[in-house]
C-alpha cells in the first residue's frame, strides 16, 4: 500500500517592476501620515510639548538607570547609597538647595505625566485644532509648574 500526498497547485501572476511600483504607490496613499518634527515651527514643537515630553521621559529614565545601577554596584564598591544614608545626606543640605533639588525632581515627573495624558487624548482623536494645541500646551506647562511647586513645598 502506498501513500501519496496530494497538494493543490497555486499559481500567481508575475508582475513587472512597473506594476509593483504602482501597487506600492497605492499602498503609500492609504498609510497614515506621521510628520517629522522638523516640518513644524520651532516654537510649536519645543514649547507645545512633544520635544519636552521626550526630554523629560529620557532624563527620568537616565536618572533611574544611573541610580539603580549605582545601587546594585554599591556593595561591590563599598559605597553607601541605601535610604538611611541618602536621607541623612539630604537632611544636611540647606533649605534653598533642598527646594531646588526637590523642584527639579518633581517638575519632569509632573510635566511628563500631564503631557502624557494630553498625548493620550491625541490618540483618541481630540485636540488637533491649532487653538486647542496652543491652549493645552499652556495648560500643561502652567499646571506642571504649579504641581511641581506644590510637591516641592507641600511635602
Amino acid at each position: 500500500m502506498t501513500t501519496t500526498q496530494i497538494r493543490p497547485v497555486a499559481t500567481s501572476k508575475v508582475t513587472t517592476n512597473q506594476g509593483s511600483n504602482e501597487i506600492l504607490a497605492k499602498q503609500r496613499l492609504s498609510r497614515p501620515i506621521s510628520p517629522h518634527l522638523r516640518i513644524y515651527k520651532f516654537e510649536q514643537t519645543w514649547f507645545n510639548g512633544s520635544v519636552w515630553n521626550r526630554i523629560t521621559g529620557s532624563a527620568m529614565s537616565a536618572v533611574f538607570y544611573i541610580y539603580f545601577g549605582t545601587y546594585l554596584a554599591a556593595p561591590l564598591l563599598g559605597w553607601h547609597v541605601e535610604a538611611a544614608s541618602l536621607i541623612s545626606a539630604f537632611g544636611a543640605l540647606s533649605p534653598p538647595l533642598k527646594g531646588f533639588i526637590k523642584f527639579f525632581m518633581a517638575w519632569p515627573f509632573t510635566y511628563h505625566l500631564l503631557n502624557g495624558i494630553r498625548h493620550l487624548t491625541y490618540d483618541l482623536g481630540f485636540g488637533f485644532a491649532k487653538y486647542a494645541i496652543a491652549k493645552w500646551a499652556w495648560i500643561v506647562w502652567t499646571s506642571s509648574l504649579l504641581s511641581a511647586l506644590g510637591l516641592t513645598f507641600a511635602w
